[in-house]
């Protein structure tokens, strides 16, 4: 294939021991035996002494318990994650939750079934923003059009409604599960012990975008006013409030399948009754019908790899699956068009031919290439 295409940059490779692919969404490194980041921080898991860390961020949480009020905010979906965290504050620190969750109006039924129960489940507060579907259907088809991932808006109000609504209720403590670039590509060390900062959002989160990014557009406007559901707080009011984001992820030997049995049989938490187009999990992204489905087609249409590799990649480390198993993963699901594909269509009120043109023109260069006839190929880990 290299002679055909005759690639110009460096040749796409995957991890030795995982399927993690060198050109990815979320970055990571591959040391001299070929293995990635992402694997070798998991590896540092095996040798924490988890026990010292819970005690440890019983220690830095001490400080903010109060006899009455809200003691800390979760930022939550519904989904077994959030579960897991709100079962983590309330039975090990002992903490009162505020839950607070961003609706960008994807979720599935099942998923939004989870949400509805959490507060009865947990017996705790529940704030929950939704902001216009009109001006969400804007921001679907502007961010589509804009970077390709019309579930931008999404990430934006999960990564901001809960450190808003913290501001807002004088509350300086927000708990967040995992550190994603972490957890999948290696990021930091768990040594490290890194929060939740504003720059991590934007650079990371948000792929270096924020609310005023979206202004202007003609086609899709949207104004200032429409968008404080988007905007992070200001860093004096961060400042003055002290408010710090805690992974719990840093302190918790983060399990996402352990994850999702604790709460089925404690909670009464649901999987999807059905399974996805894209992936071999029933357990995730039940709170956006596309993360799954059309989202992660756009992210195989960019970089050549969708969640059949992301969810491989996570049992591979978690010894749940050989990395043969893995690759057969990512050959059955990744280069799935996904059905939701047309539920999106309709609800942006988009052709299939406008959104095939769009999409490809954010086809990776060292990743894509056309051959004779017109069609895309690329490499793959079973090449």
């Amino acid at each position: 294939m290299s002679n055909v295409f005759n690639y110009d940059l460096p040749p796409a490779r995957w991890c030795s021991r995982c399927v993690n692919p060198s050109r990815a969404a979320v970055t990571a490194t591959f040391d001299e035996s070929g293995v990635c980041s992402g694997c070798r921080v998991h590896e540092q898991k095996k040798t924490i002494d988890w026990d010292e860390r819970l005690e440890e961020l019983l220690e830095i949480v001490e400080p903010y318990r109060k006899p009455s009020g809200y003691e800390c905010v979760i930022g939550v979906s519904g989904g077994k994650d959030s579960y897991y965290q709100a079962h983590f504050v309330i039975e090990k620190l002992g903490l009162r939750p505020l839950l607070v969750t961003y609706n960008g109006n994807n979720y599935l039924d099942v998923g939004w079934r989870n949400l509805m129960t959490m507060k009865e489940r947990f017996k705790a507060d529940h704030i929950i923003v939704s902001p216009s579907v009109e001006v969400l259907v804007r921001m679907n088809r502007l961010c589509f059009r804009k970077m390709g991932d019309m579930n931008w808006q999404n990430h934006a109000g999960i990564a901001t409604i809960p450190m808003k609504v913290a501001v807002q209720h004088s509350i300086p403590l927000v708990f967040w599960g995992e550190h994603g670039w972490t957890d999948i590509g290696g990021m930091h060390s768990l040594h490290d012990r890194v929060e939740y900062t504003a720059r991590y959002r934007r650079d990371q989160l948000l792929r270096g975008y924020d609310w005023f990014d979206m202004l202007g557009d003609e086609e899709d406007p949207v104004e200032e006013a429409e968008l404080e559901w988007c905007k992070y707080p200001a860093d004096e009011e961060v400042r003055s409030l002290g408010l710090r984001g805690i992974f719990i992820g840093n302190f918790d030997p983060w399990d996402a399948n352990a994850h999702a049995r604790l709460v089925t049989e404690r909670y009464g938490w649901e999987a999807s009754p059905v399974p996805f187009d894209r992936t071999y999990r029933r357990m995730s992204n039940l709170d956006d019908r596309y993360e799954n489905g059309a989202h992660d087609y756009l992210k195989y249409v960019k970089f050549g790899y969708g969640r059949g590799t992301d969810h491989a990649c996570k049992d591979i480390r978690a010894g749940l699956m050989t990395r043969e198993e893995g690759i057969e993963m990512v050959r059955r699901y990744d280069h799935v068009v996904p059905s939701d594909l047309e539920y999106w269509l309709r609800y942006a009120d988009y052709d299939r031919e406008r959104f095939e043109k769009i999409a490809d023109s954010f086809r990776d260069a060292s990743v894509w290439r056309r051959d004779a006839a017109g069609e895309w190929r690329k490499r793959n880990i079973w090449d």
